[in-house]
């Protein structure tokens, strides 16, 4: 069992990793296929988060391009997003996260002579009519070349109806990784995406044999004008890619913690096991002692084993690692990640990390009974075991208590502390905590022992009394068996005060804020389309309808959020303005007083927004309002956003209605019915959808503790296995003076009990606390309110003690089968 623990913490490591470095990959491959040898664009072709702005270079430079010395051929691309294909169950493909492209269609080659874009079936699509898709998303719509596919998409056009006439992608079957394709022949692209305009999205430059990409590039950028640039291709791709792999790269952390917190787990199972198994055989080590064996000889046999015992744990590790990578690749590609024909390689750092941290993991928690059998006598070989002196029970539990101390105090000062990498104070606080208390359990738990044993008598007589004697004997042992369950309950006691806090910081918000009757939202996050707002402001009973649109920037060097709103609708925000007025007029911001307090921002005072598509603009300060989450840090008009480059689309709608008109909600969803990207919500739905993520996160996490649970649950079997391997002659001693095998197994299993409900008890103790100072320093950021969920909490303690009954089957079982004569001439 300690080697299956393990080899379960190892195969999470190394699952983490090769599922990580495919998924790397792939966009790697991906991101390489979509670019030329060298890319031209205009400055500030993207947003600070990476969509696509309206900036273009103009097509009449296509042609110069493509006789520039060098030069083979010369492109143009008009690339967008937000582009959504309806499949025939009237649901949107794609959309989960990954980008959902439109694009004109180029049979152009990708850089280093890789084959670009491919058809696979049928033609080009030629006219505004046609399109070609990419072959995955097809699959998934459900359709066939030839017959007429719904687009959604965030421009003017909100919906389309193109003939299929193709299927496409990138050559070498490389995955697009769960984005979808919808190509257009160039003239429609632009018509849809750039309003009409003869220019393009960025140019592609393919080089002649034996060209370089730095030297094509430097001879592009010698014809171009102002403000439009040319990179490399490998230069676009890993700008591309960058974010993207800055995402596969937090998922990896992601998973490497509950990895580390499955092998702290496991490691607590180890030093119980060989805590136990040195116990055991200290006359047998003793008896070495005495012929000769050094003290530094018996603690490297132990050492030794543990080395055996890591190396076979992480062996088996490697192979649950890979079966648990695609375990978590099939899960991933339920919400359209899909890394395709991408394989699973267990590559060199994989292994090398697997096998250093079962290793690792397995010596240092071996090494402290180890060191323990320098403490054995020759001597001792003529007596019993000898248990360990109380003073060391005093003394772990002075140090727990000093490392219990000094870990609040770490995690105090991650939480509201102003040092950098406070994620980092925060979790070696918690883990100090852990540990702490972990040493002191077996003096402050002692009272809940006696009280165990005193209800256990009440209830079950001799043999309660017994099993709480049992519990009693060896509180050392006790509580580190119960403390491997103590970590993984306090970290879901946290997850679980975090959620319901966040959901009841949510309903109280929205409660006091929610103006209007009804908001209009994207299902995925994402702009729609302005034609929108026109349809439903027609609806009978319909007084008005408010935009918001928002755009990521950055303000005097710092990134902020920039509101978007019609002039005259401000005022219906609410907002309410401690100096200044609502005039948006020209290039004037409203500022929230907690962002102008802490930049020291007034009325009339310039502001300087940069990480503009167009660059660097300044603005002026016409008011100054009160802390409101219905808009952000900053508001202006949208005529400025769209003036600085941002997308002519909305994030939210606000509906306000005619009192007297009753429910208009499915009016309103008749409106949008084609468009299954748009969702339209009264104040309950929309608390709601706000709380589905919340869910989502807390019962991911608490999935990935379960493994870690596991552990601990093998750690409370294994420890009883043991226990009852040590106690094989009491066993047939009680046995023989009348005890019956039920009561023997019901003995075990109150043992068993104990353990788990003590792990239990200390777990959600310290997830409480945990859970309550990690929301108290979040209180700045909009999650005020702090809820315990009690009734979850109560679930965990009686879970607690189904998990120790189960966990003495087995052991309870093996004691019941001991033959007496046997067990009592045991030594």
């Amino acid at each position: 069992m300690s080697t299956f623990a393990i080899a379960l913490g190892v195969a999470f490591v190394v699952g983490s990793l090769v599922f990580s470095a495919a998924l790397s990959s792939g966009f790697t491959r991906l991101f390489g296929s979509s670019v030329g040898d060298v890319v031209v664009r205009p400055q500030g072709s993207t947003t600070l988060n990476g969509d696509p702005s309206t900036r273009t270079v103009p097509q009449s430079l296509v042609s110069r391009l493509a006789r520039v010395p060098g030069a083979a051929r010369a492109d143009g691309n008009v690339q967008a997003i937000g582009v959504f294909v309806v499949g025939k169950d009237h649901k949107v493909v794609g959309g989960l996260g990954a980008p959902t492209y439109g694009i004109s269609y180029s049979d152009a080659p990708a850089g280093h002579g890789i084959p670009g874009l491919t058809l696979f079936y049928g033609h080009a699509p030629h006219g505004r009519h046609q399109v070609v898709l990419d072959e995955q998303t097809a699959q998934e719509a459900g359709y066939f070349i030839g017959e007429k596919v719904p687009i959604v998409t965030a421009t003017h056009r909100a919906v389309l109806t193109k003939r299929l006439v193709g299927l496409a992608g990138y050559a070498d079957n490389t995955s697009l990784a769960g984005a979808t394709l919808t190509i257009f022949d160039v003239r429609t692209a632009q018509e849809l995406f750039l309003k009409g305009k003869h220019a393009f999205t960025n140019i592609w430059v393919t080089a002649q044999p034996g060209v370089s990409q730095t030297q094509l590039r430097d001879d592009v950028a010698r014809v171009l004008p102002a403000e439009v640039r040319a990179i490399t291709g490998d230069d676009a791709a890993d700008e591309n890619a960058s974010q993207v792999l800055r995402g596969v790269k937090f998922l990896r952390t992601f998973l490497l913690i509950f990895a580390a917190v499955a092998l702290v787990v496991g490691a607590y199972l180890i030093v119980n096991t060989f805590s136990i198994l040195v116990a055991q055989r200290s006359r047998e080590l003793a008896l070495l002692r005495a012929i000769g064996a050094s003290r530094r000889q018996v603690s490297r046999s132990v050492l030794l084993e543990a080395l055996v015992l890591g190396l076979l744990g992480a062996t088996v590790g490697l192979g649950l690692g890979m079966g648990l990578a695609y375990g978590i690749t099939w899960l991933i590609g339920l919400v359209g990640l899909d890394l395709g024909s991408q394989s699973l390689v267990l590559g060199t750092q994989a292994v090398v990390a697997g096998y250093a941290t079962g290793v690792a993991v397995t010596m240092v928690a071996a090494w402290l009974p180890a060191r323990r059998t320098g403490r054995i006598m020759p001597v001792q070989a003529l007596g019993d075991v000898v248990a360990l002196p109380e003073s060391s029970i005093r003394w772990r539990f002075a140090s727990g208590l000093a490392l219990t101390a000094a870990g609040v105090a770490a995690t105090l000062e991650g939480l509201f502390g102003s040092l950098s990498h406070s994620g980092y104070w925060v979790g070696g606080g918690i883990l100090a905590v852990l540990l702490g208390v972990t040493a002191a359990a077996p003096i402050l738990c002692r009272p809940l022992l006696v009280l165990a044993r005193g209800a256990y008598s009440l209830v079950f007589r001799a043999v309660g009394n017994l099993a709480g004697q049992n519990a009693l004997r060896n509180p050392r042992r006790t509580t580190a068996t119960a403390s491997a369950l103590m970590i993984g309950l306090a970290l879901a006691g946290t997850m679980s005060i975090i959620g319901a806090s966040a959901k009841a910081s949510v309903d109280e918000t929205i409660e006091k804020n929610f103006i209007g009757s009804y908001v209009v939202g994207s299902a995925f996050g994402q702009p729609f389309s302005p034609q929108i707002a026109t349809r439903i402001a027609e609806v009978p009973g319909v007084t008005q309808v408010v935009k918001q649109r928002y755009a990521f920037i950055e303000a005097d060097s710092h990134r902020s959020t920039l509101t978007g709103v019609v002039p005259g609708q401000a005022a219906t925000f609410g907002l309410k303005l401690t100096s200044g007025s609502s005039d948006l007029a020209g290039r004037t911001v409203l500022v929230n007083e907690k962002y102008a307090a802490d930049r020291h921002l007034h009325v009339g005072d310039r502001v300087t927004l940069g990480k503009l598509p167009v660059g660097t603009r300044g603005f002026r300060v016409g008011g100054i309002y009160q802390d409101t989450p219905l808009v952000f840090d900053l508001v202006t008009s949208i005529a400025n956003l769209e003036a600085a480059g941002f997308a002519d689309s909305d994030n939210f709608l606000i509906v306000f209605t005619d009192p007297g008109a009753g429910s208009l909600l499915q009016p309103l969803r008749d409106v949008v019915e084609k468009l299954p990207v748009v969702t339209v919500q009264d104040e309950q739905q929309f608390a709601a959808q706000q709380r589905q993520p919340i869910d989502q996160l807390v019962l991911m996490v608490d999935a990935l503790l379960g493994l870690a649970l596991v552990i601990a649950v093998l750690g409370i079997v294994n420890t009883l296995a043991l226990s009852i391997i040590e106690r094989t002659r009491e066993i047939g001693l009680l046995r023989a003076i009348g005890l019956g095998r039920g009561q023997l197994r019901l003995m075990v299993t109150l043992e068993s009990v104990v353990m788990a409900v003590l792990g239990a008890l200390l777990g959600v103790a310290l997830g409480i606390c945990f859970g309550v100072a990690m929301m108290y320093a979040l209180r700045d950021q909009g999650l005020e309110v702090i809820a315990i969920p009690w009734t979850q909490l109560a679930v965990f303690l009686g879970l607690a003690v189904v998990v120790g009954v189960l966990a003495a089957v087995l052991p309870a079982r093996r004691a019941a089968r001991l033959d007496v004569l046997t067990a009592i001439s045991a030594t």
